[in-house]
């Protein structure tokens, strides 16, 4: 669950700064005040391309940072996460997980966990039909068959490996051991030692800078304890004034109580400088040994590497294949049987995982297309069309024996045709909060991800309004229930169905233009509604409009309470 974001200098954004609630979370503001920044900032945060254009003028660097909170299971208290994602004005990016820096792939994998974003143009997977059959399979609570397939697939992927190894030639087998003892003999000639390319690195360091390290301690050391001016020395003395003036103001007597253990801080420190610098080896020869150890380690990582860990890992696979090939592995005829044994287990179960995902699509088109008829998208139809016989074996995958796509027709006399070639920016919005209202996200048993997930909507009202408006509402609010929702909406219908109202706004101060974002009370929450319903002129009629909303769509707020005058504003504050 995202609990607080924090936007540094990103487009015309200075400085915003938002606590998000658990439950049903709404923004709003005039077309252009920035909504689409903010979903943009959570984009990046998902591991999203950043580039040099995103940083505010005349800054060097954007800066997007949130605090998650991420339930790992039933009964667990919640793990606070924090990522941070730095975009220079050359166009570069870094991000950090709690504070440690962290790889693209290692952010898109973390976020994939915590956020679902649902807008026009970014993180549509709904659009890539090899989602569709994942789809299938939560919907349908399969994730236990599909597992079962998977494990069963990568048996048969591993037989077949040995198999394919063991039906070499002894040309070719002689050739590979040649080429394996080769390979092997250089890694095991070197020997490397986990992590001995950062410890000889460190070394080099040391021995690179001796004399300077020797001067500076030995100096140092003189300082302390051996010049006629030594502070140890000279401490005693200290010692005994601050002893008196305890005696005639206890303010200086806790001064007086640490003096022993100061003394013995610096006596410490002593010894360690006479001690360092007596043990640096300041040879040329020492160094020397050290930078040819290295260039080693560097000319076995560029062959077997990146890293020395993969370096120890191809040595480990060399010696394995090396038994193989020497005769320890089973003949092929046994290695067939087995290949055959576990290619029928693997299409038995398959076949049984088909049979379920088929039978749940004809269940989970309906649902859709009566949820579709709820939200403005009435009489529309929805097909989810699989493979018509079964893959042949070279398409064969881990996850099965099937492939799926869904298919949709939202007009009338039109066939149904591919999701992702006709579905508008606002239809599929609704075509995901229609997944996520019948519970698709969670599995027909209804096991929800809970509130540690959250589903970002942008433009989820893209065509509708009226009762549809109050419908869509209504879904989004039954969704607060079970995930956190943060939807960006310009209809007051909608709005007035969040349990948290933020209103985003654009100024121009001086010569910048400035977006912030403000949560509304009840009184400001009405203001914004009429704003909405009667655009810049309010009337009393929207401000009563406004209150009626208000009052059908008020609900018994989820999650924690409402902060008390005086409390800490943001549990980001607690932990930075």
């Amino acid at each position: 669950m995202l609990r607080f974001l924090r936007i540094r200098n990103l487009a015309v954004i200075e400085s915003v700064e938002v606590e998000f609630e658990p439950g049903f979370n709404v923004l709003t503001g005039e077309t252009g005040a920035g909504k689409s920044i903010v979903v943009e900032a959570v984009g990046l945060l998902l591991g999203a391309r950043a580039s040099s254009d995103l940083v505010r003028t005349g800054e060097t660097q954007a800066t997007i940072e949130a605090m998650f909170e991420d339930h790992r299971g039933p009964g667990a208290g919640p793990v606070e996460l924090i990522i941070r994602r730095e975009i220079t004005i050359q166009g570069r990016s870094r991000s950090f997980i709690n504070g440690a820096l962290a790889t693209a792939v290692a952010l898109r994998d973390l976020s994939r966990r915590l956020v679902e974003l649902h807008g026009q143009h970014e993180h549509q997977a709904l659009l890539d039909p090899s989602t569709h059959l994942l789809l299938i399979d939560e919907y349908a609570g399969l994730e236990r068959e599909m597992i079962a397939v998977a494990n069963k697939w990568s048996t048969v992927g591993t037989l077949r490996g040995q198999l394919d190894r063991s039906r070499m030639d002894a040309r070719e087998k002689s050739a590979r051991l040649d080429l394996i003892a080769f390979q092997l003999g250089e890694i095991d000639k070197a020997a490397p030692k986990p992590g001995e390319d950062d410890e000889l690195a460190a070394t080099k360091q040391v021995l690179a800078s001796a004399e300077r390290i020797q001067r500076l301690c030995e100096e140092s050391y003189s300082s302390l304890y051996e010049s006629d001016g030594a502070i140890l020395s000279g401490l005693g003395g200290v010692w005994k004034r601050v002893g008196e003036l305890a005696t005639i103001d206890p303010q200086f007597a806790p001064y007086a109580d640490a003096r022993d253990g100061i003394k013995g801080q610096l006596e410490d420190l002593a010894f360690f400088l006479r001690s360092y610098s007596d043990g640096v080896d300041a040879s040329p020869e020492r160094l020397q040994q050290v930078e040819d150890r290295l260039a080693l380690l560097e000319r076995l990582k560029r062959k077997h590497g990146p890293t020395l860990q993969d370096v120890i890992d191809k040595g480990e696979a060399l010696r394995r294949e090396q038994a193989f090939l020497s005769g320890a592995s089973e003949e092929a005829g046994e290695l067939q049987r087995r290949l055959d044994e576990a290619t029928d287990a693997f299409l038995q179960r398959a076949r049984a995982l088909s049979q379920a995902r088929r039978s749940a699509a004809l269940k989970f088109a309906a649902g859709i297309e009566s949820m579709l008829a709820e939200l403005a998208m009435a009489r529309t139809r929805f097909e989810v069309r699989f493979n018509a016989s079964e893959l042949p074996p070279d398409a064969w995958n881990e996850r099965g024996i099937d492939q799926a796509e869904f298919f949709l027709s939202a007009n009338v006399g039109e066939d149904v045709r591919p999701l992702a070639r006709i579905v508008s920016g606002g239809e599929l919005s609704r075509v995901m909060l229609a997944l996520k209202a019948m519970g698709a996200g969670a599995g027909e048993t209804g096991q929800s991800r809970g509130q540690s997930r959250t589903l970002i909507f942008d433009e989820v009202d893209a065509g509708i309004g009226g009762r549809v408006a109050d419908v869509v509402g209504t879904k989004l609010r039954e969704l607060g229930g079970e995930f956190q929702v943060l939807c960006i909406t310009h209809l007051p219908q909608i709005a007035a169905k969040a349990t948290t109202h933020f209103h985003i706004d654009k100024r121009v101060r001086g010569t910048r233009t400035l977006t912030s974002v403000g949560r509304l009370d009840e009184h400001t929450r009405v203001d914004e509604i009429a704003r909405m319903i009667g655009g810049a002129q309010v009337t009393d009629a929207a401000m009563s409009t406004a209150r009626d909303l208000l009052a059908a769509g008020r609900v018994e707020r989820p999650g924690r309470k409402a902060k008390a005058k005086g409390e800490s504003e943001s549990p980001w504050r607690r932990n930075t």
